[in-house]
């Protein structure tokens, strides 16, 4: 792993990546090869927290369909290959504002034919709060960070982010991006509670919001608008 700083992208400003925490949020800002994180409790926080950055790379769903399944999540799927599975679908809309899981799942087979896994109903309430957020979220972009660690190394077979193989892999992609011994002793002065994954999937957001801001990002998703006027989109 390099010791000096890697030479940021030409072109960027300050950016930011966003992942969900145990119920809070980890906010890693890059900004000219140097990282730092911060640990917020709300959306509005999230916001405010980055409000110096022309991007923000969100690990959570920003569109939410009236019925079927969106195209971005199809066609990240299909890029993801063998770990698709990391991509959890996002609810109907109508199941997102279910009072319960029992009742999203029958809303959700009658839209789709199939109910809603446990793991999707967990993200319902960050869901519901993204979907609230003001004009404010028009530099807010959806990132999937398992996708973005294929697209930052590609010949890398990933393992799972869990295990210290997979962390040590993701630690090395992202050394392309980030001084990996600032970013340990930026995660070593955080606040307790995240996981590491939570740090590194943060981290690898923020490069996918960056690849976005500068026009590289890949791009999934067929633009179509939700009720709230969002086109589907997810940046990698």
């Amino acid at each position: 792993m390099p010791t000096s700083a890697p030479t940021p992208p030409c072109g960027w400003g300050p950016v930011a990546g966003v992942d969900g925490a145990a119920g809070r949020w980890v906010v890693a800002r890059l900004h000219e090869g140097r990282v730092s994180l911060t640990l917020v409790d709300t959306v509005a926080a999230v916001l405010d927290t980055t409000r110096d950055c022309a991007a923000v790379g969100v690990d959570m769903p920003l569109t939410v369909p009236d019925t079927g399944v969106r195209a971005s999540e199809l066609q990240v799927r299909t890029f993801l290959g063998p770990a698709r599975s990391s991509l959890f679908p996002t609810p109907v809309r109508d199941a997102v504002w279910a009072a319960s899981w029992e009742d999203a799942c029958v809303i959700a087979r009658a839209h789709t034919g199939k109910a809603i896994s446990k793991q999707s109903w967990y993200l319902t309430g960050h869901i519901r709060e993204w979907d609230a957020a003001g004009p404010d979220v028009t530099r807010v972009v959806e990132v999937h960070p398992e996708s973005s660690f294929r697209a930052l190394a590609p010949a890398t077979h990933f393992t799972s982010k869990k295990r210290a193989r997979g962390i040590a892999q993701r630690l090395q992609a992202l050394s392309a991006v980030v001084d990996v011994p600032a970013l340990l002793e930026a995660t070593s002065a955080m606040e307790d509670g995240p996981a590491m994954d939570d740090v590194l999937d943060a981290v690898a957001a923020a490069w996918s919001a960056g690849r976005w801001l500068g026009g590289e990002a890949l791009e999934f998703g067929d633009g179509t608008r939700d009720r709230r006027g969002r086109p589907d989109l997810i940046v990698v």
